[in-house]
């Protein structure tokens, strides 16, 4: 199931914990839009023809382009590739963003389908430490307006672990997202990112680090509540209600292939990696010469079996060591030896060939897939 990913590198403002390639000038975005075109026909033959399942624009904020911004670009891609009839295609976006007329635009001028909505947090206290663009307000009445208009396959993204967001405003974040009976939930424990304000912020003492023990506490408070209210919890960071996976992230857990399109993105054929050069304007520069600026990584076997088990070990489905075996026989071997300490001590739970984190191992996953690793 092939997907397409579009990188709209472009935001209002920069959230203090945010290490994701953008740029808060928007002058160049006519030009981006126009070089993104340009990539789109030279990376035509990337997926090999094959029916494309999902798109996705990501960001940066996809939700600052214009509707007829939109258009050009989901035109071009008609163009260029076979795209399903039933495909998924999402709109990342700010719920500032999302007033009513940009709703019914997105709704009746395109086929974006899915929205996945920054929420971060309901508490005005939060957002302001974050440096979010939206209020609490804006939150609420962004998420009114798109079921209203008819928007019913959702995402929101909660952030837990923050210094500013104790376990009852976690747990009052969790019942409003119940509450609108939004289908996905994307909750992401706080971390501190070289690079980024908070970063900065944290080396200078000027603010705490993480408490991993509030943060322990919330995810499990999170476990506990979504699973309550019929959520699946499918990857470690992500909750659906049967049916509402998401498609396109999905793919990236299953090691599908997919093509990254624009500054930063990073595509995967099955055998290699590649990623576009982190720079708007060597971007623009590159493309409006006929020449996509990446780079391209041929993985090694031992890359392919560190990334199987790194994704796979994450979701629901798990670790399958058929898998393993059709990479290299002796990948199983090394698997099986690390991972009995982990069974034994409750971490890992094995079902025939397949091995997945038990709730206690979704603590500690991370360090469970380093451990396994060749």
């Amino acid at each position: 199931m092939p997907g397409l990913y579009l990188h709209i590198p472009f935001c209002k403002q920069a959230c203090h914990y945010c290490n994701f390639h953008f740029s808060t000038t928007l002058r160049m975005k006519g030009v981006m839009v126009e070089a993104i075109l340009k990539e789109l026909e030279l990376q035509q033959g990337y997926l090999g023809g094959e029916e494309i399942q999902s798109v996705y624009f990501g960001g940066g904020t996809p939700s600052l382009l214009e509707t007829k911004e939109l258009e050009q670009i989901i035109e071009k891609i008609n163009n260029l590739h076979r795209v399903a009839p039933d495909a998924e295609i999402t709109l990342e976006a700010n719920p500032d963003d999302l007033t009513p007329e940009k709703l019914r635009e997105l709704k009746n001028y395109t086929p974006v389908n899915r929205l996945s909505i920054g929420i971060q947090s309901f508490a005005e206290e939060d957002l302001r430490w974050m440096n979010r663009a939206h209020t609490s307000a804006h939150a609420r009445a962004c998420l009114d307006d798109a079921l209203t208009i008819g928007f019913h396959d959702l995402t929101i993204d909660l952030i837990y672990g923050s210094p500013t967001t104790p376990d009852a405003q976690w747990a009052e974040n969790l019942r409003l997202a119940f509450e609108y009976g939004i289908p996905h939930l994307s909750c992401y424990c706080l971390t501190v990112e070289d690079g980024t304000a908070l970063g900065t912020f944290v080396r200078r003492g000027q603010q705490p680090p993480v408490d991993e023990d509030r943060a322990a506490r919330q995810f499990e408070k999170l476990m506990e509540a979504a699973t309550a209210k019929g959520y699946e919890h499918y990857e470690i960071s992500n909750f659906a209600k049967p049916g509402h996976y998401a498609r396109h992230n999905t793919n990236y857990w299953r090691s599908e292939s997919y093509l990254g399109v624009g500054p930063s993105a990073h595509s995967f054929d099955g055998v290699s990696r590649q990623w576009n050069v982190a720079n708007n304007a060597q971007y623009i520069n590159q493309l409006s010469e006929g020449k996509v600026p990446f780079e391209r990584e041929v993985l090694t076997s031992v890359q392919r079996y560190n990334e199987y088990v790194m994704t796979s070990l994450r979701t629901m489905w798990g670790t399958d060591l058929e898998k393993i075996r059709a990479m290299n026989a002796d990948f199983v071997v090394h698997f099986e030896a690390e991972a009995k300490s982990f069974l034994e001590m409750g971490v890992l739970e094995k079902d025939g060939q397949t091995f997945r984190l038990s709730r206690a191992g979704k603590l500690l996953a991370d360090r469970v897939a380093m451990e396994l690793f060749f």
